[in-house]
């Protein structure tokens, strides 16, 4: 016998029962974009690996060791699936001068792909929402990203979710910053580990973001970023934080959040939770005013998040706010030769009229398909034997309980009616 062949280490299937939840949420977040006037575009999982090299950064964790790249066989051409979603929408907004006669909201969903050790919340494919916006300068759409976020977490029924934000000035300030504060880790340089210390003189910043403990006094003695703000800067912090304060918008700054991406610049933040340990972080984003013009776009400001929507329905689990199962309104029941053939025009009818029919294919005898339609969780069997099928009529069968077992035949052209009835009579 042949080995059955798995799914590929950390690129999981969703099976039906979580992909209805993953529905429900993916409903929610369209409802939820739309009223804030966020428009869909749907991006290409390839692009040009040159693409994520020139956006996120030469020196960062996702470009040197996490992505999934390869050459095209046919002309050459170097191709990467994308680790995230922010360079492909620009490239986007670039490549079909998206943003050049009015700002655009936008949003995309779908799976992204990183080479990591996977862990519950963190897999080699996994799904984000992105949310993106071009042309907004201010610090007002920062704070109705922000806020977008404390909206959907009500939304969702999830609490226990806080906000942390940071400034990272602009390019030239992190460049004084940057400095001084390799000089500072370089004092240390024996207890660091060894992402730190490659990271030292190629991505300073990233190890403020260190999860080891041993680092952790040491980190907490590092100069603050803060420090190294002009004017500018300051004035498009202090002005989102007072957008958030007069809509009553709870915050921590963190000086330490900096994000792993290097096109970040001013404003960046994180949704984190403490419910589902290590991979705390649901919602995280910032602007971006650089990226357009480095993929060769024309200045253009810019600012988004991401959403991991494995760690949001993770805590939706653990908040306890898994909606039951939607069942089927009818479960079809049928043997015969003549009552196959009406059982068919039958269920389509339904259909017709709004009801959900689960047709029983297979055969079988009334007995054992009987059995399958309670265990279906379906309100109603309809049966039809050869008996209804001369007559013109079906059998209904309540299958809830407190009615069950309930049972009368009707006319076929007045199956529906009785349906709904019955199921206005139970919502009444």
């Amino acid at each position: 016998m042949s080995q059955t062949i798995q799914s590929v280490r950390g690129m999981n299937d969703i099976l039906p029962e979580e992909a209805e939840l993953w529905g429900m949420v993916e409903d929610t977040v369209r409802s939820w974009l739309k009223s804030y006037g966020y428009r869909p575009i749907r991006l290409p999982i390839v692009e040009p690996t040159p693409l994520f090299t020139r956006a996120i950064g030469a020196v960062t964790d996702i470009v040197e060791k996490e992505m999934y790249s390869f050459e095209d066989s046919l002309n050459g051409e170097q191709l990467t699936l994308r680790p995230e979603g922010t360079a492909g929408c620009a490239r986007a907004a670039i490549q079909h001068n998206l943003a050049a006669q009015h700002p655009r909201r936008l949003y995309y969903m779908g799976p992204m792909f990183r080479h990591e050790r996977p862990q519950k919340g963190r897999y080699r494919q996994f799904n984000q929402v992105g949310v993106e916006s071009f042309g907004f300068v201010g610090p007002d759409i920062d704070a109705e990203q922000i806020l977008m976020g404390a909206r959907l977490w009500g939304d969702l029924g999830l609490d226990g979710v806080t906000l942390q934000i940071n400034s990272l000035g602009q390019p030239d300030e992190r460049a004084s910053y940057r400095a001084e504060l390799v000089a500072y880790f370089e004092q240390y340089a024996d207890s660091l580990d060894e992402d730190a210390r490659r990271r030292l003189h190629t991505n300073p910043l990233r190890i403020l973001d260190s999860k080891n403990p041993a680092m952790q006094e040491m980190i907490a003695g590092a100069p603050q970023l803060m420090t190294h703000l002009g004017t500018d800067s300051m004035a498009h912090f202090e002005g989102l934080q007072r957008i958030l304060r007069d809509l009553g918008q709870p915050c921590e700054i963190n000086p330490r959040l900096v994000r792993g991406l290097d096109y970040y610049n001013l404003t960046v933040f994180e949704w984190v939770t403490d419910r589902l340990g290590a991979q705390g972080t649901i919602c995280a984003g910032g602007r971006y005013d650089g990226l357009v013009e480095q993929l060769g776009g024309k200045p253009t400001p810019a600012c988004g998040f991401a959403m991991g929507m494995e760690r949001i329905v993770n805590l939706l689990r653990e908040s306890g706010g898994e909606p039951e199962p939607e069942l089927t309104d009818v479960y079809l029941v049928h043997q015969g030769g003549a009552a196959s053939r009406l059982a068919a025009r039958v269920a389509e009818g339904l259909r017709d009229q709004g009801i959900d029919v689960l047709f029983h294919c297979g055969g079988g005898s009334f007995k054992s398909q009987m059995k399958k339609a309670d265990a279906s969780g379906a309100a109603f069997a309809v049966i039809i034997g050869d008996d209804e099928a001369e007559a013109g009529e079906v059998t209904l069968k309540t299958l809830r309980a407190g009615q069950r077992g309930e049972q009368k035949r009707v006319a076929v052209d007045l199956a529906a009616d009785a349906i709904m009835d019955f199921f206005d009579g139970d919502n009444a």
